[in-house]
Protein backbone atom coordinates (compact mmCIF):
# COMPACT_ATOMS: atom_id res chain seq x y z
CA UNK A 1 0.00 0.00 0.00
CA UNK A 2 1.23 3.20 -1.12
CA UNK A 3 2.04 5.83 1.56
CA UNK A 4 -0.68 8.39 0.96
CA UNK A 5 -2.96 5.31 1.01
CA UNK A 6 -2.12 4.52 4.25
CA UNK A 7 -2.44 7.83 5.63
CA UNK A 8 -5.70 8.16 4.18
CA UNK A 9 -6.55 4.81 6.32
CA UNK A 10 -5.28 6.06 9.88
CA UNK A 11 -7.01 9.51 9.20
CA UNK A 12 -10.42 7.20 8.72
CA UNK A 13 -10.18 4.73 11.22
CA UNK A 14 -8.89 7.69 13.83
CA UNK A 15 -12.44 9.37 12.19
CA UNK A 16 -14.12 6.30 12.86
CA UNK A 17 -12.84 6.25 16.63
CA UNK A 18 -13.94 9.60 16.89
CA UNK A 19 -17.11 9.79 15.91
CA UNK A 20 -18.10 5.96 17.88
CA UNK A 21 -16.49 7.45 21.00
CA UNK A 22 -18.69 10.50 20.29
CA UNK A 23 -21.64 8.55 20.18
CA UNK A 24 -20.97 6.21 23.20
CA UNK A 25 -20.71 9.71 25.29
CA UNK A 26 -24.29 10.83 23.94
CA UNK A 27 -25.61 7.60 24.50
CA UNK A 28 -24.08 7.41 27.98
CA UNK A 29 -25.10 11.29 28.58
CA UNK A 30 -28.62 10.99 27.34
CA UNK A 31 -29.45 7.61 29.40
CA UNK A 32 -28.28 8.96 32.77
CA UNK A 33 -30.44 11.96 32.20
CA UNK A 34 -33.27 9.92 31.80
CA UNK A 35 -32.06 8.15 35.06
CA UNK A 36 -31.84 11.37 37.01
CA UNK A 37 -35.76 12.04 35.58
CA UNK A 38 -36.56 8.98 36.87
CA UNK A 39 -35.37 9.60 40.29
CA UNK A 40 -37.19 12.84 40.20
CA UNK A 41 -40.24 11.55 40.12
CA UNK A 42 -40.83 10.93 36.17
CA UNK A 43 -44.16 11.84 34.65
CA UNK A 44 -45.04 13.00 38.24
CA UNK A 45 -41.95 15.34 37.43
CA UNK A 46 -42.70 16.24 34.19
CA UNK A 47 -46.81 17.01 35.07
CA UNK A 48 -45.28 19.28 37.49
CA UNK A 49 -47.21 23.11 36.45
CA UNK A 50 -46.31 24.91 39.25
CA UNK A 51 -44.36 25.17 42.54
CA UNK A 52 -44.75 27.09 45.55
CA UNK A 53 -40.86 27.05 47.60
CA UNK A 54 -41.26 28.87 51.27
CA UNK A 55 -38.47 29.82 53.52
CA UNK A 56 -35.73 31.72 54.38
CA UNK A 57 -33.01 33.37 51.57
CA UNK A 58 -29.87 34.68 52.32
CA UNK A 59 -28.16 37.34 49.75
CA UNK A 60 -24.50 37.96 49.84
CA UNK A 61 -22.00 40.42 48.79
CA UNK A 62 -18.40 39.33 48.28
CA UNK A 63 -19.04 36.77 50.77
CA UNK A 64 -20.83 38.92 53.36
CA UNK A 65 -24.64 38.74 54.47
CA UNK A 66 -26.34 41.63 52.85
CA UNK A 67 -29.80 40.95 53.14
CA UNK A 68 -32.49 37.64 54.69
CA UNK A 69 -35.99 37.59 54.59
CA UNK A 70 -38.88 34.82 54.34
CA UNK A 71 -39.15 34.34 51.11
CA UNK A 72 -41.92 32.78 49.11
CA UNK A 73 -40.91 31.93 44.61
CA UNK A 74 -44.43 30.69 43.29
CA UNK A 75 -43.12 29.30 39.59
CA UNK A 76 -45.96 28.41 36.87
CA UNK A 77 -44.80 26.53 33.77
CA UNK A 78 -46.08 27.34 30.52
CA UNK A 79 -46.58 24.58 28.13
CA UNK A 80 -46.00 25.19 24.12
CA UNK A 81 -48.45 23.37 21.53
CA UNK A 82 -45.56 21.65 19.93
CA UNK A 83 -41.89 21.08 20.45
CA UNK A 84 -40.09 24.23 22.36
CA UNK A 85 -38.24 26.58 20.28
CA UNK A 86 -34.63 26.68 21.19
CA UNK A 87 -33.94 29.32 23.78
CA UNK A 88 -38.03 29.88 24.52
CA UNK A 89 -38.57 30.81 28.17
CA UNK A 90 -41.62 28.78 29.32
CA UNK A 91 -42.15 29.63 32.67
CA UNK A 92 -43.10 32.62 35.24
CA UNK A 93 -41.52 33.48 38.39
CA UNK A 94 -42.93 35.64 41.29
CA UNK A 95 -40.46 36.07 44.29
CA UNK A 96 -42.41 37.24 47.13
CA UNK A 97 -40.37 38.56 50.14
CA UNK A 98 -41.34 39.92 53.58
CA UNK A 99 -44.78 39.35 55.22
CA UNK A 100 -46.58 41.64 52.91
CA UNK A 101 -45.99 40.14 49.75
CA UNK A 102 -47.69 42.82 47.73
CA UNK A 103 -45.44 45.20 48.93
CA UNK A 104 -42.25 43.25 48.38
CA UNK A 105 -41.95 41.37 44.97
CA UNK A 106 -39.80 40.71 41.83
CA UNK A 107 -41.66 39.37 38.80
CA UNK A 108 -40.68 37.58 35.75
CA UNK A 109 -43.73 37.23 33.42
CA UNK A 110 -43.77 36.74 29.51
CA UNK A 111 -40.22 38.51 28.65
CA UNK A 112 -40.97 41.30 31.36
CA UNK A 113 -39.69 41.82 34.96
CA UNK A 114 -40.68 44.45 37.62
CA UNK A 115 -39.69 45.29 41.19
CA UNK A 116 -43.00 45.84 43.52
CA UNK A 117 -42.81 47.75 46.34
CA UNK A 118 -45.62 50.00 48.52
CA UNK A 119 -44.36 52.63 45.77
CA UNK A 120 -45.40 50.86 43.17
CA UNK A 121 -44.22 48.59 40.12
CA UNK A 122 -40.54 49.85 38.23
CA UNK A 123 -39.08 47.40 35.54
CA UNK A 124 -36.18 45.85 36.14
CA UNK A 125 -33.37 46.57 33.88
CA UNK A 126 -32.72 44.87 31.17
CA UNK A 127 -29.53 43.18 32.71
CA UNK A 128 -31.31 41.23 35.47
CA UNK A 129 -34.03 39.91 33.00
CA UNK A 130 -31.19 38.38 30.96
CA UNK A 131 -29.19 36.77 34.15
CA UNK A 132 -32.76 35.50 34.72
CA UNK A 133 -33.15 34.32 31.57
CA UNK A 134 -29.42 32.34 30.67
CA UNK A 135 -30.00 31.19 34.71
CA UNK A 136 -32.92 29.76 33.88
CA UNK A 137 -32.25 28.22 30.47
CA UNK A 138 -29.28 26.92 32.08
CA UNK A 139 -31.17 25.32 34.90
CA UNK A 140 -31.05 21.50 35.57
CA UNK A 141 -34.80 21.21 36.47
CA UNK A 142 -36.17 23.57 34.09
CA UNK A 143 -34.72 21.58 31.21
CA UNK A 144 -35.81 17.89 32.31
CA UNK A 145 -39.44 19.58 32.56
CA UNK A 146 -39.54 21.87 30.18
CA UNK A 147 -36.25 21.45 27.23
CA UNK A 148 -36.05 17.53 26.91
CA UNK A 149 -38.00 17.80 22.94
CA UNK A 150 -36.12 20.72 22.12
CA UNK A 151 -34.47 20.33 18.44
CA UNK A 152 -30.80 20.34 18.68
CA UNK A 153 -30.56 19.50 22.49
CA UNK A 154 -27.43 17.36 23.38
CA UNK A 155 -26.51 15.21 26.17
CA UNK A 156 -22.99 14.26 26.66
CA UNK A 157 -21.71 12.12 29.46
CA UNK A 158 -18.04 13.60 30.03
CA UNK A 159 -16.65 11.85 33.60
CA UNK A 160 -16.93 9.90 36.95
CA UNK A 161 -15.53 11.91 39.39
CA UNK A 162 -15.15 13.08 43.08
CA UNK A 163 -17.13 16.23 44.45
CA UNK A 164 -17.27 16.70 48.06
CA UNK A 165 -16.70 13.52 48.84
CA UNK A 166 -19.17 11.65 46.90
CA UNK A 167 -19.19 9.83 43.23
CA UNK A 168 -20.11 11.88 41.04
CA UNK A 169 -21.15 11.96 36.89
CA UNK A 170 -21.00 14.95 34.76
CA UNK A 171 -22.91 15.51 31.95
CA UNK A 172 -22.77 18.38 29.37
CA UNK A 173 -26.04 19.67 28.34
CA UNK A 174 -25.58 21.73 24.93
CA UNK A 175 -28.31 23.51 23.12
CA UNK A 176 -28.73 24.58 19.73
CA UNK A 177 -27.76 28.07 20.62
CA UNK A 178 -24.29 26.67 22.14
CA UNK A 179 -25.50 27.27 26.04
CA UNK A 180 -23.90 24.74 27.90
CA UNK A 181 -24.10 23.46 31.55
CA UNK A 182 -22.05 20.92 33.23
CA UNK A 183 -24.55 18.68 36.11
CA UNK A 184 -22.83 16.93 38.41
CA UNK A 185 -25.05 13.73 39.37
CA UNK A 186 -24.59 12.32 42.46
CA UNK A 187 -23.48 8.22 41.31
CA UNK A 188 -25.67 6.71 43.44
CA UNK A 189 -29.34 8.21 43.79
CA UNK A 190 -28.59 10.38 40.44
CA UNK A 191 -29.87 13.56 41.85
CA UNK A 192 -28.36 16.84 40.62
CA UNK A 193 -26.02 18.17 43.42
CA UNK A 194 -24.23 20.77 41.34
CA UNK A 195 -24.01 22.12 38.22
CA UNK A 196 -21.39 25.08 36.36
CA UNK A 197 -22.58 27.76 33.86
CA UNK A 198 -20.83 30.55 32.16
CA UNK A 199 -21.84 33.21 30.97
CA UNK A 200 -20.48 37.12 29.68
CA UNK A 201 -21.02 40.44 31.36
CA UNK A 202 -23.61 42.23 28.82
CA UNK A 203 -21.16 45.23 29.08
CA UNK A 204 -17.52 44.18 29.67
CA UNK A 205 -18.09 41.05 27.86
CA UNK A 206 -15.91 39.25 30.71
CA UNK A 207 -16.54 35.37 31.16
CA UNK A 208 -18.81 34.87 34.38
CA UNK A 209 -18.80 31.33 36.12
CA UNK A 210 -22.48 30.32 37.74
CA UNK A 211 -22.14 27.93 40.49
CA UNK A 212 -25.90 26.34 41.66
CA UNK A 213 -25.55 23.39 45.14
CA UNK A 214 -28.35 21.30 45.26
CA UNK A 215 -28.64 19.13 48.86
CA UNK A 216 -31.83 18.27 51.03
CA UNK A 217 -34.22 16.14 48.71
CA UNK A 218 -37.09 15.54 49.88
CA UNK A 219 -40.19 13.77 48.40
CA UNK A 220 -43.25 15.98 47.89
CA UNK A 221 -46.37 15.13 46.06
CA UNK A 222 -44.03 12.16 44.37
CA UNK A 223 -40.86 14.28 43.21
CA UNK A 224 -37.75 14.77 44.75
CA UNK A 225 -36.90 18.48 45.19
CA UNK A 226 -34.06 20.27 46.80
CA UNK A 227 -34.75 22.24 50.08
CA UNK A 228 -31.14 23.81 50.13
CA UNK A 229 -29.97 25.73 46.95
CA UNK A 230 -26.61 27.44 47.25
CA UNK A 231 -25.38 29.89 44.18
CA UNK A 232 -21.93 31.70 43.99
CA UNK A 233 -20.76 33.99 41.01
CA UNK A 234 -17.26 33.26 40.23
CA UNK A 235 -16.64 31.68 43.57
CA UNK A 236 -17.99 34.47 45.98
CA UNK A 237 -21.49 33.12 47.31
CA UNK A 238 -24.63 35.41 46.05
CA UNK A 239 -27.74 33.72 47.26
CA UNK A 240 -28.45 30.83 49.86
CA UNK A 241 -32.39 29.37 50.02
CA UNK A 242 -33.24 27.04 52.60
CA UNK A 243 -37.22 26.48 52.24
CA UNK A 244 -39.07 25.08 54.85
CA UNK A 245 -42.32 24.03 52.83
CA UNK A 246 -42.56 23.35 49.04
CA UNK A 247 -46.04 22.55 47.33
CA UNK A 248 -46.47 21.21 43.89
CA UNK A 249 -49.58 21.54 42.08
CA UNK A 250 -51.24 24.13 43.75
CA UNK A 251 -52.63 25.50 40.60
CA UNK A 252 -51.91 29.04 40.62
CA UNK A 253 -53.82 31.78 38.99
CA UNK A 254 -52.82 34.08 35.87
CA UNK A 255 -53.47 36.76 38.93
CA UNK A 256 -50.59 35.65 40.84
CA UNK A 257 -47.98 36.49 38.16
CA UNK A 258 -49.89 39.93 36.70
CA UNK A 259 -49.80 44.01 37.80
CA UNK A 260 -52.57 44.90 39.57
CA UNK A 261 -54.52 47.20 37.37
CA UNK A 262 -54.52 50.15 39.82
CA UNK A 263 -50.52 49.65 40.52
CA UNK A 264 -48.32 52.86 39.82
CA UNK A 265 -46.13 52.17 36.98
CA UNK A 266 -42.45 53.60 37.70
CA UNK A 267 -39.61 55.11 35.72
CA UNK A 268 -36.66 52.54 35.12
CA UNK A 269 -33.29 53.36 37.29
CA UNK A 270 -30.79 54.84 35.28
Amino acid sequence: MKKAGRMRLVLALVLLAASASGQGREERGRRLMEETLTALGGERFRAMRDRVESGRAYSFYREELSGLARATIYTRYLNPPGPPAPGALLVRERQSFGNNEDRGAVLFADGQGYQISFRGARPLPAETLERFRETTLHNVFYILRQRLEEPGLLMEWRASDLWEGQRVELIEITDADNRSVTVYLNALTRLPVRQVFYRRDPKTRRRIEEVTVFSKYREVSGVQWPFVIERSRDGEKVFEMYSERVEINRGLSDELFLLPANIKILKPLP
